[in-house]
């Protein structure tokens, strides 16, 4: 059995870590016996005739990928390519949209053969024993299909009750460098499960009310494994890192047993964090914790269900300043009922955090499918505006309330936005100018190399440029290398991209190979397995 995971496009200025719950998949199929491949189109360019080229070389018997609201269209696009071109490969999806929305998907996209709802794990591995035989797939739970034109959805997977059971994610099956490149960190969790019920956030119903922990020896190994990849920065993504304050005591403890030394960020609730428990948290190399905030209006906050106050909020955040871990603050616009003395007070509450210490940023209401808000719309003073899925992106107003139309709500943030892009633009012009102070330079040079490899990554320029025939040189084809980029990305300066491109290669994210009589720059897998190759 072969099976191909597509980890979708996704927009690189939205900063994806490399993805966790596509790894997770990846080694649920590898447990079950699959011969398994990712095709990572995060920081790949994606065009149909690259995928049709991976399914000749490979011969999938199934291909699946997962996604976020967000993304769905061009995932579901990318399946349904692949069945149009076999029709006999078994296409799949799962994740959270696809969970929540089975029904019209299956309806919509003829080329999606089964939906994997909820968490996939114990799914995939009673699926994949009989995956090509769909006459076997009723008796599988947690997976929607059609059947005889009929769209079944079997009952729900039961969730896996001990995490410790699951293999570790298959994140050698990702192209490492390539993220390693962005510089962005490494996402792992330490448990599954959330018992708080805000009504935006589908993570209750994805995988349960009731926290479910990982030992924390495994999680330790698991970051043991992390670094042996070189990588040295680390976010925990569970919804509710501090759930449990002796879970993230042993985790610290686990930390510090094995004297591992990196840099560490994760997701808490202001109303779970004590200055305990921040410390033992900083000794251990966690240097930011983010917080959802959400509104600075009490009674808004009662209507989202949130379960903190203004008062929790502000302990929290000045708790975060006085151990020296950095708080980042996000707060939600548009929510149900919101008008504009709302949006003052939430613009006065994030002030008031921002003179504590904390960051703090304004996103847009999203309503997903799944969330209580998009499933009960009929109960709130909320009207959705628009079913395009590439526009659920939280960049944009997508809803209107009795009391604020979305151009309100957009000029709310933008603002806000325009107020942080003035002292952002004076960055920059003493960044041209020379006048800036050495830790501005860095941080607007850091931008601009971000927007490069983006650009490097997402438009595929080390694969255009860097093929040289006959027996060239390779320091002569660096500078080559770096020119004939140049010529594409014009909008960055030379000495950038010759920067850049030198780190890389340092680094051995960016190697040459002999083919023939050419010599070819290329993208490593991930240092650890080139050089087991």
């Amino acid at each position: 059995m072969k099976v191909a995971i597509i980890a979708s496009p996704y927009p690189l200025e939205e900063a994806p870590a490399p993805p966790l719950g596509v790894t997770y998949v990846a080694a649920a199929f590898e447990a079950a016996g699959a011969e398994v491949k990712i095709w990572d189109y995060i920081v790949n360019r994606y065009t149909p005739e690259k995928l049709k080229a991976q399914l000749d070389a490979f011969q999938p018997d199934a291909v699946g990928a997962t996604s976020v609201t967000l993304n769905f269209p061009p995932a579901a696009e990318i399946v349904q390519t692949v069945k149009r071109y076999n029709p006999a490969i078994v296409t799949m999806m799962g994740g959270p949209h696809v969970s929540f929305d089975a029904d019209e998907t299956l309806k919509n996209y003829p080329g999606i053969d089964l939906i994997v709802r909820g968490e996939g794990e114990k799914t995939i591995a009673d699926l994949t024993p009989v995956l090509r035989d769909p006459s076997a797939w009723e008796g599988i739970k947690g997976i929607s299909f059609r059947r005889n034109g009929e769209i079944v959805h079997n009952a729900p997977q039961d969730l896996i009750e001990d995490l410790d059971t699951l293999p570790l994610p298959s994140r050698h099956l990702l192209p490492l460098s390539r993220y390693m490149a962005l510089g962005y960190p490494i996402s792992i969790i330490t448990g599954r499960g959330c018992p708080y019920a805000c009504i935006f956030c589908q993570g209750r119903r994805m995988v349960g009310k009731k926290p479910r922990q990982r030992s924390s020896q495994l999680v330790v190994e698991e970051i043991e494994h992390i670094m042996s990849y070189g990588i040295t920065r680390i976010n925990v993504a569970d919804d509710l890192f501090t759930a449990n304050k002796q879970k993230v005591r042993e985790v610290c403890d686990e930390i510090h047993k094995r004297n591992l030394k990196l840099g560490w960020s994760a997701f808490a609730r202001v109303n779970t964090v004590d200055k305990e428990t921040l410390e033992i948290m900083r000794d251990a190399g966690c240097d930011a914790v983010s917080f959802g905030i959400e509104s600075g209006n009490p009674e808004m906050l009662k209507r989202i269900k949130k379960g903190i106050t203004l008062d929790m909020a502000r302990a929290a955040i000045s708790l975060c300043k006085e151990v020296g871990i950095l708080a980042h603050t996000s707060f939600m616009v548009g929510l149900p009922g919101e008008t504009p003395e709302t949006l003052q007070d939430t613009k006065e509450f994030a002030a008031d955090l921002g003179r504590r210490g904390a960051l703090y940023g304004y996103h847009f209401l999203a309503p997903f499918p799944g969330t209580t808000v998009h499933d009960e719309l009929e109960k709130y003073d909320l009207e959705i505006l628009t079913g395009d899925w590439t526009k659920y992106d939280a960049n944009s107003a997508i809803v209107r309330t009795s009391q604020l139309s979305p151009e309100e709500i957009e000029r709310f943030v933008a603002a806000y936005d325009a107020e942080i892009d003035e002292g952002w633009q004076k960055q920059v012009r003493g960044y041209r100018e020379g006048t800036n102070p050495p830790e501005e330079d860095m941080k607007v040079e850091g931008y601009f190399r971000t927007l490069f490899v983006y650009r490097l990554l997402s438009e595929d320029l080390i694969e255009k440029c860097g093929t040289f025939m006959g027996n060239a040189i390779v320091e002569d084809t660096i500078k080559e290398l770096c020119r004939r980029i140049a010529g594409l990305a014009a909008d960055t300066e030379a000495k950038l991209i010759e920067k850049t491109i030198r780190d890389f290669i340092a680094k051995g994210y960016v190697k040459t190979k002999k083919e023939g009589g050419t010599l070819v720059w290329y993208w490593t897998h991930n240092n650890k397995v080139d050089q087991l190759q």
